[in-house]
C-alpha cells in the first residue's frame, strides 16, 4: 500500500509547513476565537494542545492510501526514470497510452512536450528524458499536494468538532471547578473521552448551590488545607564561574564538509554547471539560483578560544511535598435526604475543585448498607461524577463497613497518604471496639488523618470521637436561616 508520506518522501515535498498553515487556520476558527475571548485558561490549554493537534494531522497522512489512479501513475514514473534514453523513447506511445487511461492530468502536457521534442521528425535528444521526467515529477507533487490538502481539511473539519465539544464541556465546568490554568487542563482531558454521555447541567446545578452556601465551600477550603505538605531533601541547582575552551567556526573555513543546498555559484558541483549549459534546463538553473536550491559544497573550519560561562551546581535543600489525596466516605442512608444530601454532595464537589487545584486524588465511597465507589480525578471522572449526583440517598446506615473498608484501602501504600473525609450525620450504631483500635493504631503509626463532616448537631458524640478533626456544618432550619441572616446582613 502506497501511502502519502512515501509519495512525499519519493517527491522530496516537505509537508511540515503546510500542517503549520492549516493549524493556524483552524485556531482562527470565529468558534474558537470566541470560546477563548472569553475564557482565557482555556486558550492557554488550547495552546499547550497545538504538538498534540500537530501529531494527530501527521498520523492521519501517515495512514491514509493514496488514490488507486495516483499510485498506479506513481509506479509507472519510477519505471520510466529507470530506463535508458533510447528505451524510454521506444516505450513512450505505452507510456502515453496509460496515462491516458489513468485520467492523469500531465497527459496533456506530456503531449506538448513531445511535439516540441519532434519537431522536426526527430528523434529527441537526450535532454528530453530529463526534461520530460522534471515536468512528470512536478505534476505528481501537485497531485500528492491536492490529495493531502483535501485530507487536511477533512482532519480539520473533524478536529474542530471536537475542540469545539471540549471547549464547550470545559467553560460550562471552568466557573465551578477549576482555581487555575492547572485545573482548566485537567477539566480539557477529563471531557476528552466522554463528551456524549456527561450531563453537565447536574455539575452546574450543584456548582450553583455550591456558590451559594459560601460556609460550605469555605468548609471545604479549610478542610483541604488543614494538612501542612511535609518537606524532603533535595539537591538544589545553583551557578557558579567556570572556564571552559570552546570550539567556534572558523573565519575562513577551507574544509569540506558535505553538500547543502545554497546559491554560492564558487562551490556549484559539476553536475550543476553542466545543466547551466543545456539549453532546455538553463531557465530550471536559473529558478533553483534564485530559490537558493543549487548543490554545493559546505566548508567548514574550527577555531578554538577560551571564555567564561556559569556552570550548574547542586546543593542541599528542603522541598515541600504535595498534599495526599482525598478518600469521601458520603453517607447515603435515608436520614441523609433532603437538604443534608445537596449538602453532602456539593461538598463534594468543593473538595473536586481542591483536588484538581493542588493535582490531588479524590476518591469517593458511598455507603449505606453497601457501598459504590468512584475517582472524579479519573479521565472519566466528570461521568463518574455525574453519576453520584444523581444518586439518591435512602436506605440504612452501615458505618462500620465502610470505617472498615476506609482503613483498608488508607493500609495500601498509594493511598498513605490520605486524608479520610466522613460525611454524615452520624446517626448510626457504636463502631466496634476491633475497628476503633485499628483506626487509633493507623492514625498514630502512620498520622493519618480522619475527619468528620458532620451535617447535624444530633449526631452520637462517641462516634465522632474517633476521628482527628469535626467539621460541623449543621443544616436544620435554624442554623440555615442564621447563616442567611449574616450574608445579608
Amino acid at each position: 500500500m502506497l501511502t502519502i508520506t512515501t509519495l512525499d518522501m519519493f517527491l522530496s515535498i516537505n509537508d511540515s509547513e503546510l500542517l503549520d498553515n492549516y493549524i493556524l487556520a483552524l485556531l482562527a476558527s470565529p468558534q474558537l476565537i470566541f470560546f477563548m475571548e472569553h475564557f482565557p485558561s482555556l486558550k492557554k490549554v488550547l495552546h499547550q494542545r497545538i504538538p498534540l493537534i500537530k501529531q494527530r494531522l501527521e498520523q492521519a497522512i501517515k495512514d491514509t492510501p493514496i488514490d488507486p489512479e495516483l499510485a498506479a501513475e506513481f509506479h509507472l514514473f519510477q519505471e520510466c526514470g529507470q530506463q535508458s534514453p533510447h528505451s524510454f523513447y521506444l516505450s513512450l506511445p505505452q507510456t502515453m497510452d496509460k496515462l491516458q487511461q489513468l485520467g492523469s492530468p500531465f497527459y496533456s502536457q506530456a503531449q506538448n512536450l513531445i511535439k516540441v521534442g519532434t519537431a522536426n521528425n526527430t528523434p529527441p535528444a537526450d535532454s528530453f528524458l530529463v526534461l520530460f521526467l522534471q515536468r512528470w515529477r512536478t505534476s505528481l507533487a501537485l497531485q500528492a499536494t491536492t490529495f493531502q490538502q483535501n485530507l487536511l481539511e477533512q482532519e480539520r473539519e473533524m478536529l474542530l468538532e471536537e475542540l469545539q465539544q471540549h471547549l464547550a464541556a470545559s467553560s460550562a465546568l471552568v466557573p465551578f471547578l477549576a482555581d487555575n490554568d492547572a485545573s482548566a487542563g485537567k477539566l480539557w482531558d477529563m471531557t476528552a473521552g466522554y463528551l456524549q454521555q456527561v450531563n453537565h447541567r447536574l455539575l452546574v446545578r450543584y456548582g450553583e448551590f455550591l456558590r451559594h452556601q459560601p460556609e460550605l465551600w469555605e468548609l471545604a477550603n479549610q478542610l483541604g488545607r488543614s494538612r501542612q505538605a511535609k518537606s524532603r531533601t533535595v539537591l538544589e541547582a545553583s551557578q557558579q564561574w567556570v572556564q571552559l575552551r570552546i570550539r567556534e567556526p572558523a573565519v575562513q573555513p577551507e574544509e569540506v564538509n558535505g553538500i547543502h543546498q545554497s546559491d554560492d555559484l564558487l562551490r556549484l558541483l559539476p553536475s550543476e554547471l553542466m545543466t547551466l549549459g543545456i539549453g532546455e534546463l538553463e531557465f530550471e538553473f536559473y529558478r533553483r539560483l534564485l530559490e537558493k536550491r543549487l548543490l554545493t559544497y559546505r566548508l567548514q573550519g574550527d577555531a578554538w578560544r577560551e571564555r567564561l560561562t556559569k556552570q550548574s551546581a547542586l546543593n542541599a535543600g528542603q522541598e515541600p511535598q504535595p498534599r495526599g489525596p482525598f478518600i469521601v466516605c458520603v453517607d447515603t442512608s435515608g436520614s441523609m435526604s433532603g437538604i443534608n444530601e445537596e449538602c453532602a454532595k456539593a461538598f463534594c464537589l468543593a473538595l473536586l475543585r481542591i483536588a484538581l487545584a493542588d493535582d490531588r486524588r479524590c476518591y469517593v465511597n458511598l455507603f449505606s448498607t453497601g457501598m459504590v465507589s468512584y475517582e472524579f480525578t479519573a479521565r472519566s471522572g466528570l461521568e463518574q461524577a455525574v453519576r453520584f449526583l444523581g444518586q439518591r440517598f435512602s436506605g440504612g446506615t452501615d458505618l462500620a463497613h465502610c470505617m472498615s473498608a476506609l482503613t483498608d484501602k488508607l493500609a495500601t501504600p498509594q493511598w498513605q497518604d490520605a486524608d479520610a473525609v466522613v460525611i454524615s450525620d452520624f446517626i448510626a450504631q457504636r463502631l466496634p471496639d476491633e475497628l476503633i483500635s485499628r483506626i487509633k493504631h493507623q492514625q498514630r503509626q502512620h498520622e493519618q488523618r480522619f475527619h468528620a463532616v458532620a451535617l447535624s448537631a444530633m449526631g452520637k458524640p462517641g462516634i465522632l470521637k474517633i476521628f482527628d478533626h469535626i467539621w460541623r456544618f449543621d443544616t436544620s432550619i435554624g442554623s440555615r436561616m442564621m447563616r442567611f441572616w449574616h450574608r445579608k446582613f
